[in-house]
């Protein structure tokens, strides 16, 4: 029985790997591109996941692989959101349709995934600097091939791209840096005189001309070599915006338009072949979205997109439920700022991700999206504190990660009141490890001068950032998942919380659930089955990670036989601030004191599933609550019957 062939992708049908599109001609290659696009789309729209900026790339990324020798020459793909076309012409198309899915390929590149996915990227910026590192391993070794860094242009906003820019214009290693522009945020109109220049300015002839006309100027005087050396310099700025490449020690190429493989293949040819020292910059514009009608029409050009229409490009609306946790955040800023004039919200180019566009719509002038900067928005919000201004800096918990110095020492050290509102806390589900909130408790709760707040459901949030809004001696931090909240009935008015006081939700005798966080639903569902099973079981909220609710927990403590912690994060956060705090206080004397055993995220990276699977997987579920105590309850038997004997 012969297979049917698919007709919307003849030529993509026959291509396994890149090396399979090296022999092909330009008129195929763009064929190519077109049939990319189409599988693209279609594979998208039954898994959801990132398309727009991989719609962008799809001629870029066809014209790379058909130029360099992948994967001995190096693409890096920053951010790797951007990476689905590559993933297709690598090997991996048959399972597009696993992305993003339990057990199936990451929607970013991933080291173990493919031997063409040479650097994970999650977070951005990141592509320059690890680049720089393979090119001087690669000089270091003696070895010869090439690296392609694909730099987003919000991705080039971040200090750490200038960093490694300046770096590598110090070092003059080979290194081949392509930015590309789907914002226009630097380029002009990009036509056939910018495509001519371009492929003039990377050509062998030009070079060798710089060369000779380098060496001729060599023997002028001084002032008038200097002068000479400025003139080339800013006329080929001026012809081609990059003077500031130029001015880093980086030859600069472009603007080009990224969607015409005749424009791009001879630049990209050209710098392959001429191979001169010293990094080499392409400016390549393109379009979020293209080649896709729905995503070009809409505002965020598809950037993420669940299930949809591939026709109508109309997206699977989900079931209504309650609000997320990122809405009531925005609406409760809102709500807060209405009253009080100094409040601000800052964020580094997640204002719909993290509910700063809710408050931008009503307060404009006072909402601050700094780029792809977290270090940049943490001692900007210290700044506008100095001043009597109260900044809520709104971050993912991963991404705040990228600005730990800024938070120890520009605000911490000098107890400045900076609001830290933590979107993303613990396990994200199919964005995966990359952008799994684990550690944000960990590594503020031990900074001196802050408090750190987790809410347990979205009336919870309302009242913490009311309590945050309030705070003025200190840093205060405030953690929330992704996601619908739990259905709880919203106040009016978010209240301000006694700092450091947890709550009794359910009151027991004999066992006791300490949570932090939304692990508290299931801590409920764990204490029913307990107390259908005779186990009386109180369950608290302790709303604060620090300061820790020492009334309550010495309580907790001396009125039940085993007490658990639950929380969505790693090892040394609330957990372990518990136990120390016990430890100090001399609360760990059984049978005086209860068992105390503390429930965290493991010692692992968890992989991308529904977010209750993955939680399954960590112990954190109600079942494995109840689980915890019963290992408890028989070791405390143990225990009893060995002092008996």
């Amino acid at each position: 029985m012969t297979e049917t062939p698919n007709t919307k992708t003849p030529l993509l049908d026959k291509v396994h790997c890149p090396a399979d599109i090296r022999g092909l001609s330009l008129e195929q290659l763009k064929q190519l591109s077109d049939e990319v696009r189409t599988d693209l789309v279609e594979a998208v729209s039954q898994t959801g996941g990132h398309l727009g900026a991989g719609l962008g790339v799809v001629e870029l990324t066809v014209a790379l692989h058909a130029t360099f020798n992948t994967p001995k020459d190096k693409i890096i793909w920053d951010v790797g959101h951007q990476s689905y076309p590559h993933k297709i012409l690598t090997g991996r198309r048959e399972r597009m349709r696993t992305i993003r899915q339990p057990e199936g390929l990451s929607g970013f590149c991933k080291r173990d995934e493919s031997e063409y996915d040479v650097f994970g990227a999650g977070h951005s910026s990141t592509s320059i600097s690890a680049g720089l590192g393979m090119a001087a391993a690669r000089d270091a070794a003696g070895d010869d091939f090439d690296v392609v860094a694909v730099i987003g242009d919000g991705a080039m906003s971040a200090g750490m791209a200038f960093e490694a820019m300046n770096n590598a214009g110090h070092l003059g290693s080979r290194l081949i840096i392509i930015l590309n522009d789907n914002d226009m945020s630097i380029a002009p109109p990009v036509g056939a005189f910018s495509a001519y220049l371009s492929k003039m300015v990377s050509s062998h002839k030009y070079r060798t001309l710089r060369h000779h006309a380098k060496t001729v100027a060599s023997k002028f005087p001084g002032p008038l070599l200097r002068m000479a050396k400025k003139a080339e310099k800013y006329a080929r700025g001026l012809a081609t915006g990059g003077t500031m490449f130029e001015e880093l020690g980086i030859y600069y190429v472009g603007p080009i338009d990224g969607h015409n493989l005749a424009h791009l293949m001879p630049v990209l040819k050209n710098v392959r072949d001429e191979k001169q020292s010293g990094p080499v910059l392409i400016h390549v514009v393109t379009h979020k979205g293209h080649g896709y009608a729905p995503a070009e029409a809409a505002a965020d050009k598809y950037h993420g997109v669940v299930k949809f229409d591939v026709v109508t490009g109309s997206q699977q609306k989900a079931a209504a439920g309650a609000p997320s946790y990122t809405k009531v955040f925005g609406e409760s800023l809102v709500q807060e700022a209405e009253q009080d004039s100094k409040i601000v919200a800052i964020t580094a180019a997640m204002s719909s991700g993290t509910g700063v566009d809710i408050f931008e719509k009503r307060f404009p002038e006072r909402t601050f999206d700094v780029g792809i900067a977290e270090q940049h928005a943490v001692t900007f919000a210290a700044g506008m504190a100095t001043e009597g201004y109260k900044p809520f800096c709104a971050i993912y918990s991963t991404f705040l990660q990228r600005a730990y110095d800024q938070v120890v020492h520009d605000v911490a050290i000098q107890n400045l009141p900076v609001r830290f509102a933590i979107d993303r806390a613990g396990l994200v589900g199919a964005d995966g490890p990359t952008h799994a909130g684990a550690f944000d408790v960990t590594y503020l709760a031990s900074l001196p001068n802050f408090v750190v707040m987790a809410a347990a459901d979205e009336a919870e949030l309302k009242h913490m950032v009311a309590t945050a809004a309030a705070h003025e001696s200190g840093p205060i931090a405030f953690r929330y998942p992704r996601g619908e909240g739990t259905g709880a009935k919203l106040p009016e008015r978010g209240e301000v919380l006694e700092i450091g006081k947890g709550r009794i939700v359910k009151q027991g005798s004999k066992l006791a659930i300490l949570s932090l966080g939304t692990r508290l639903e299931e801590a409920l569902k764990a204490a029913e089955e307990l107390n259908a099973r005779g186990l009386s079981t109180t369950v608290a909220d302790a709303r604060f990670a620090k300061p820790i609710d020492e009334a309550l927990l010495e309580r907790l403590l001396l009125d039940h036989e085993v007490v658990v912690t639950v929380e969505e994060g790693s090892i040394g956060g609330f957990g372990s601030h518990v136990v120390t705090l016990a430890a100090q206080k001399g609360w760990l004397e059984y049978p005086k004191y209860a068992r105390l055993l503390p429930l965290f995220l493991p010692d692992t990276f968890i992989a991308q599933n529904k977010p209750h699977v993955m939680y399954d997987e960590a112990g954190l579920n109600a079942k494995q609550i109840v689980a915890a105590f019963d290992a408890a309850l028989a070791q405390a038997n143990a225990s009893r019957a060995q002092a008996k004997r």
